[in-house]
């Protein structure tokens, strides 16, 4: 069983064709909805490649909260440990799709109840799964529940998307520690993206890696670079790339692959999902896995 800790958010997306000019019309197509957020979006792939997943995180009483819940429960995902906050607005965000510029720019909404607690983290679960992934949104609970898998011997992944407070303590919390160039570049401005990934085993992980979009990705582990580029595909929409990305290494580790293995299967899932609309519609299915031929035991 995979336990994610952190965010879920209700995405709408639309395609345009160009970001427009400050006081002007913007006309957008393709409209999609659909459930997101870094960890809800990684335990629906997990959840899709066969592994049972538990979502812990917040969500508010309001119509959207209830969509998002509903996402999760059709990908099979255990809600039980979801929060509602009364009288609380959820996550939300609109994106804007630009896939002549293979871009996208995200305004969102953070949630608005109170963050989950420390006291609402559920322990006894963490010591029973295979993983705990979070992605720090919820600082003292996402520590909380690193310490507390980090004595049961489970291991920790974290998706660092934003150089919070608390973040770098995370790092000193986790086994595999997965930062995005914008992480990265806030850790060590326009060094080389390995220097942050340095700095980083500094802390205490195992593998410290910076996800760089269409350039792969760098990770520094057991004394070994791995440097590769992105997998070459035609990108429609980046949302969700990193996180399918963070997916595809936990179900590594899970399959018991070398970490090598795991980085690289983690980048063609990620290269798959920018082939459609959204963070959830590309994720590759467990046959076509396998047909990419990666050893697949369950």
């Amino acid at each position: 069983m995979v336990l994610g800790l952190g965010q879920c958010s209700l995405d709408y997306l639309g395609r345009i064709h160009e970001y427009p000019v400050p006081d002007a019309k913007c006309e957008f197509s393709g409209l999609v909805i659909q459930g997101g957020g870094p960890v809800a979006t990684a335990l629906a792939a997990l959840s899709r490649w066969g592994l049972r997943c538990v979502f812990s995180g917040m969500i508010g009483d309001d119509a959207f909260g209830q969509t998002i819940e509903a996402s999760l429960r059709e990908e099979g995902i255990d809600t039980s440990e979801m929060v509602v906050r009364r009288n609380g607005a959820s996550q939300f965000a609109f994106i804007a799709v630009e896939p002549d510029a293979g871009r996208r720019t995200i305004f969102w909404q953070r949630p608005t109840g109170r963050p989950l607690q420390p006291e609402e983290v559920p322990l006894d679960k963490i010591r029973q799964a295979a993983v705990l992934h979070t992605d720090g949104l919820f600082i003292d609970a996402s520590l909380l529940a690193c310490r507390t898998a980090r004595q049961a011997g489970v291991p920790v992944v974290v998706d660092a998307g934003t150089l919070r407070d608390g973040m770098l303590e995370l790092a000193r919390s986790s086994d595999y520690f997965i930062a995005s160039e914008t992480f990265a570049r806030q850790l060590v401005g326009n060094r080389d993206p390995l220097d942050a990934c340095a700095l980083l085993l500094d802390q205490g992980p195992r593998l410290a890696a910076v996800t760089l979009g269409a350039a792969g990705y760098a990770a520094l582990c057991d004394g070994e670079v791995i440097r590769k580029p992105a997998y070459p595909v035609n990108a429609l929409d980046t949302t969700g790339c990193g996180d399918v990305f963070h997916a595809g290494f936990i179900f590594g580790l899970v399959q018991s692959w070398d970490y090598g293995l795991c980085l690289d299967f983690a980048a063609w899932a990620a290269a798959q999902v920018s082939l459609e609309m959204g963070g959830r519609r590309g994720i590759p299915s467990l046959s076509g896995i396998r047909r990419q031929g990666y050893p697949v035991s369950i």
